[in-house]
Formats: C-alpha cells, sequence, structure tokens
C-alpha cells in the first residue's frame, strides 16, 4: 500500500512548490489537492462534514495550476485531483488540462473526480445537482475518445462535438487513471462500469473491510476483477494501526489529509509522519 498526502491548497497555506519537493523527499507517493471554483455566499447546500464550512473551502487554488508548480519541482511524486468537480467544467478545455498535466510531469497525474455537494456552487456554472453524475459520466466517455482517439466526435445529452482533434495526448495508456469520489451504491457501480478507481473518503464509521467487500460485489456484477481497481482511502488517519488495517484490506493508498497551514506548521508534520512509512 502506498502512502501519500492530500490538502486544500490555499493562499495562506504552505506554496505547494515547497511542499511537494518536500513530501518527495520524505518518501511519500503522491499528493492530491481538492477543488472549488468559489463558494456563494447565499449557500443553503449542508457541508456533508459538518454545521460549519472550513475556512479552506473558499481559499482554494485551481487544482491544475497548483498541481503544475507541484510538477515542475518534482521527478517522482503522484499527483492528483482530490477530486475535480467535473460537471462544473468545460469538456473539452478539461480534457486539454489533463492531458497536458500528465505528459508534462511523465505520466504522474491521477484523475480524481465527483459530482459534489455545493448546489449553489454548480448552479453558477450553469450544472444542476440532480444530473451531475449522468453529465460526469459523459463528460468521461468523451474525455477518453478524445485522450485515446486520433480524431473523435461525441453526441451525448451533456456534451456535442463535430469530428475534432485533441493533442497532445496523455503519455499514461490508455490514459491517465480515473478515480471516481465517493461512498453511495450508485457510485460502487459507476465506479466497477467506468472507473480505474475508487476514492471513498474515511469518514468516522468507516468500515475498511465492508467498503472493500462491496467494491468486490459490485466489481463481480460488472465482470470485473476487483484487484485491477485502485482503491485510494481519502483522510487516512495518521496511525499505525489504522494503515495496517488499510494495507490488510487491500486499499491501494491511504491519503493523509494535511492542514492548510503555514511551512513552519507542515514541515515537522511531514517529518512525524514519514516515520509511517517505513
Amino acid at each position: 500500500m502506498q502512502i501519500g498526502t492530500a490538502i486544500f491548497p490555499t493562499d495562506y497555506s504552505i506554496a505547494m512548490d515547497e511542499l511537494a519537493p518536500a513530501l518527495e523527499a520524505r518518501g511519500f507517493e503522491s499528493c492530491f489537492v481538492t477543488e472549488h471554483t468559489h463558494i456563494p455566499a447565499n449557500r443553503l447546500s449542508p457541508w456533508p462534514g459538518g454545521a460549519t464550512l472550513p475556512k479552506e473551502y473558499a481559499h482554494t487554488y485551481d487544482p491544475f495550476v497548483c498541481l503544475s508548480f507541484a510538477a515542475a519541482a518534482t521527478t517522482t511524486l503522484k499527483l492528483g485531483t482530490g477530486i475535480c468537480l467535473l460537471p462544473q467544467r468545460d469538456t473539452l478545455i478539461t480534457a486539454k488540462l489533463v492531458a497536458s498535466l500528465d505528459r508534462m510531469s511523465n505520466g504522474r497525474f491521477l484523475f480524481g473526480v465527483g459530482g459534489g455537494w455545493n448546489k449553489e456552487e454548480m448552479n453558477h456554472h450553469g450544472a444542476d445537482y440532480k444530473s451531475r453524475f449522468a453529465r460526469l459520466e459523459e463528460q468521461i466517455a468523451a474525455m477518453k475518445g478524445l485522450w485515446t482517439e486520433d480524431e473523435y466526435a461525441h453526441d451525448g445529452q451533456w456534451v456535442s462535438f463535430s469530428p475534432t482533434w485533441l493533442y497532445p495526448k496523455p503519455i499514461q495508456k490508455p490514459h491517465p487513471p480515473v478515480l471516481l469520489g465517493g461512498d453511495s451504491d450508485y457510485t460502487l457501480d459507476r465506479v466497477a462500469r467506468f472507473c480505474d478507481g475508487w476514492l471513498p473518503i474515511a469518514r468516522p464509521g468507516f468500515d475498511v473491510t465492508r467498503s472493500m467487500a462491496r467494491l468486490k460485489a459490485n466489481a463481480a456484477r460488472h465482470g470485473r476483477d476487483s484487484s485491477q481497481i485502485s482503491v485510494s482511502v481519502f483522510g487516512a488517519k495518521a496511525d499505525p494501526a489504522t494503515l495496517d488495517d488499510f494495507r490488510t484490506a487491500g486499499v491501494s493508498r491511504a491519503l493523509i489529509v494535511l492542514p492548510s497551514q503555514s511551512r513552519e506548521k507542515i514541515l515537522p508534520l511531514l517529518d512525524d509522519y514519514a516515520q509511517l512509512l517505513s
């Protein structure tokens, strides 16, 4: 099992071009970053994590810009979105961003995607909450075509374009791994149908054994071997016993969430967490 990190990269926390090489030097496998374009001031959607939305949600950098700085400062660290709010994004532009980042990082990008929870944020982008996952699935299908075919057209409900050339192609073949965030039965069905990996959140009560069994059952239902679907647990507790349980259960990657704080606080924390790697 690999151990990586995740962070809300903000304008007041450690700079990514310092954090990324610090992670690589200590032996962490990956760094995932979150996404929110903005937070509407009149938000009514409840935050799944509790009553008060943390400050960092309104201060995050764009994930692709942020990860580009990380890529330029490292050579082996894997770079992930955790998650990219795909239904809020233009499909063609996002396909270009993914391919560009994957190529310029020499094939180190992991494309974590999700539907999101903030209805007001989606509405500002012209996206509909109820149809967000249907839109996401079609967007992924269209992007796979753009990444793998010399000339590709798509005519769907949410995405439509005439025969198109999109270059450069990603380095990873057939394309960067697509990891889907979420924990519902619908999520696991989608993971088994069209994704390369699953990105659940280790919220209180998360049962890794039961979760892996659910994934296996969904994969079997769609004729897939669950061992070929990666599992990256977001928000893994920095605890040896917990990580051992994840490892035993067959988790591919445990992502420890770093606080959005200054270098003076983050670098010593990385030294502590690095002891979990041995």
